[in-house]
């Protein structure tokens, strides 16, 4: 079951890591059709394009990338709530 956990954990991380790239990237000239920028605007737009469409931007900063990460934050504290309870 500790492999579970810290398999879930690490999903949690690599997601996370995939969003602030996202958000890093949206700050450089990358050519949007470079197979990596698209890998991450694949895995990550599932979650950012909901949140973008119910969260106005606060001036000129989209605030929906820090909402996606503190709900998975969250998410992740849920779900490692869960998987002790199972042990």
């Amino acid at each position: 079951m500790l492999f579970l956990r810290q398999l879930v954990d690490l999903l949690f991380v690599l997601y996370n890591l995939a969003i602030i790239a996202r958000v890093l990237l949206s700050w450089l000239p990358v050519d949007p059709y470079h197979p990596a920028v698209r890998f991450l605007y694949r895995i990550t737009e599932p979650i950012l394009a909901p949140l973008r469409e119910r969260i106005p931007p606060v001036g000129m900063v989209d605030i929906s990338p820090m909402v996606a990460l503190i709900g998975l934050l969250i998410l992740q504290r849920i779900v490692d709530a869960l998987l002790i309870g199972l042990m």
